[in-house]
């Protein structure tokens, strides 16, 4: 496989269809998902004899969603949970540990 091969194949995986999704009519409401898509790659060249090599890694996550109602259109962020609860117990843990040292 070569370097342009593989910047190819990065493309069609980082692309705008990984970014927006298939919109969803339900009840009169449009709803049209989005991602964040986040990429990086390598690639490598040489002689047969000598290898060459090629890497990727990325992630899609999704963000929200556009909501379309009645000619408005709005975005709804996605609720993070696992975020939320881990800066909850962070919060939690420095307040903690502040009324320690104010008390020692």
């Amino acid at each position: 496989m070569t370097p342009e091969d593989i910047l190819t194949r990065v493309g069609d995986q980082l692309g705008i269809r990984r970014v927006f999704g298939e919109p969803i009519d339900r009840d009169g409401v449009t709803l049209v998902p989005v991602a964040v898509s986040i990429g990086g790659g390598g690639g490598g060249n040489g002689p047969e004899d000598q290898g060459s090599g090629g890497g990727f890694g990325g992630m899609v996550r999704g963000i929200g969603a556009y909501s379309i109602s009645k000619g408005q259109v709005r975005f709804v962020p996605a609720v993070d949970t696992t975020a939320l609860a881990a800066l909850f117990v962070l919060a939690v843990g420095v307040v903690v540990r502040v009324r320690r040292r104010r008390a020692a």
